[in-house]
């Protein structure tokens, strides 16, 4: 319990929630203060608005009917429920008459109001009563007497009281209920961190599938969470590939190896010079595919790693389509093909041009690799143009097509399906088209060209956003 309790006051949440309690409880006080002294003003005004209204009232008695009319009115007003101060006293300050029995010496030495509240004793009060405060205006009669006037300040008193104690009580409960909602929340935060933790502890003791707990709520431990995730799941992607490529390396590159080690091996023991240089041309073909190959797989693992994401610019896509099928056209009319472009002016996306560019070469290999296998006349066709917000650059051609499970294998490295591996190549095309659909964040798509045909064709579309 101690240890939670530690770890508790440890975590960032907790100590932001004891620092916003700490504000609350600073602003509640002066909430606290400053209402009561509002209220004690607000009465004490009240109460000197009242005080002048009688004594207005006496002074129009006294001015009416003299000293008898002053008495007759003090002595009704003192009756009354609620009364105040009334008090006549001599000069020297000994009372004659009112409803008090005794007042703070020195009152009544200077007219006007009471410069602070002063002390007085009611009739009938216990030997050890709390002694009154009032306060109140005294006025000196032509004849010397000196009359007080004045209010008791023990209601203002109760409602300041009052409401301080409420407001106290208020802030205490309010801040008994902040604790406990910040401790519960901290518990809770402590326990998602805890969680995240044993994940990332199953993580870094090899287990790339296991990834951090997300509990649909949307807060800063999900967005957190969700981006770890997308990392961890980029980090899972790249080692998975990497194992593709150790495995491809030794299965799909050993057998060209071993056979340029069999050409070495028989340019050696070939006496004639005609046939040894035949030999060791062979020996050069083969060492430049080996050096295509490797090529390729450095791209690929460029491009899977974003190493070239800063790379990234807006590119005028309709001149690499155009430059693209004006390059390969004589390539296409040399094997016989027909190759039509339907290129959009003035499209542009955010991208590498280069890579854009290899992307589209690799496609139109393929289209005429694969397109004079189709029957009646062999045709590629390039076509650029925009769907909604997305620009979609695709080949299409009319040989044999990909079947539609395999669509997905066809992308992978090293993977030929079993009609093409009479063909040149490699098998790492698509490959490099689908790491740059990814890096640009579009994706690639293929298709049947026509579906209903002997030969369907194949239709790869490289849809950017």
């Amino acid at each position: 319990m101690t240890t939670n309790l530690r770890l508790l006051f440890k975590s960032t949440a907790v100590r932001l929630s004891a620092v916003y309690i700490l504000l609350f409880a600073l602003c509640a006080s002066f909430l606290v203060f400053y209402v009561t002294a509002l209220s004690e003003r607000l009465l004490t005004q009240q109460t000197r608005d009242a005080l002048q209204q009688e004594m207005a009232e006496v002074q129009r008695a006294y001015n009416l009917n003299g000293m008898n009319g002053l008495l007759r009115s003090m002595e009704r007003r003192s009756r009354q429920p609620g009364a105040g101060l009334y008090i006549i006293a001599n000069p020297s300050g000994e009372i004659l008459a009112g409803n008090v029995a005794d007042i703070q010496p020195g009152v009544m030495d200077k007219e006007g109001w009471t410069q602070r509240p002063f002390r007085y004793d009611r009739y009938n009060d216990a030997e050890n009563a709390r002694p009154h405060l009032a306060m109140g205006h005294v006025f000196f009669l032509d004849n010397g007497l000196r009359i007080v006037i004045g209010r008791d300040l023990g209601d203002p008193d109760r409602f300041r009281a009052l409401v301080r104690r409420a407001l106290m009580v208020a802030l205490a409960i309010m801040g008994g209920g902040a604790v406990i909602i910040w401790f519960f929340i901290g518990r809770n935060a402590l326990k998602r961190i805890d969680r995240m933790s044993a994940a990332s502890k199953k993580i870094m003791g090899g287990d790339l599938s296991e990834r951090l707990p997300v509990t649909g709520s949307g807060d800063e431990f999900d967005r957190l969470s969700g981006s770890l995730n997308a990392m961890l799941d980029r980090i899972e992607k790249l080692n998975e590939g990497l194992r593709q490529v150790s495995d491809n390396i030794a299965h799909d590159l050993k057998t060209p190896l071993t056979r340029l080690r069999n050409k070495a091996a028989d340019a050696l023991a070939e006496r004639d010079g005609d046939e040894r240089r035949v030999a060791l041309e062979g020996i050069i073909a083969e060492s430049d595919q080996l050096i295509r190959t490797f090529n390729a797989l450095l791209m690929i693992s460029r491009v899977e790693a974003g190493s070239i994401a800063a790379e990234m610019q807006e590119v005028d896509v309709s001149a690499i389509a155009a430059d693209s099928a004006e390059l390969y056209e004589p390539v296409a009319d040399e094997a016989g093909l027909a190759l039509e472009a339907d290129i959009a002016p003035d499209l542009r996306v955010k991208g590498n041009r280069e890579l854009i560019g290899q992307a589209l070469t690799n496609l139109l290999d393929n289209a005429i690799k694969y397109a004079e296998c189709g029957d009646g006349p062999a045709k590629i066709r390039v076509t650029l143009a925009r769907e909604g917000a997305r620009t979609v650059l695709s080949v299409a051609d009319n040989g044999p097509g990909v079947p539609e499970d395999r669509r997905d294998d066809v992308t992978k490295r090293f993977v030929r399906l079993d009609e093409s591996r009479s063909k040149p190549g490699t098998g790492l095309g698509l490959s490099l088209v689908a790491a740059v659909m990814e890096l640009h964040g579009g994706k690639l798509e293929l298709k049947a060209t026509d579906p209903t045909a002997a030969t369907p064709g194949l239709t790869v579309r490289m849809v950017f956003p």
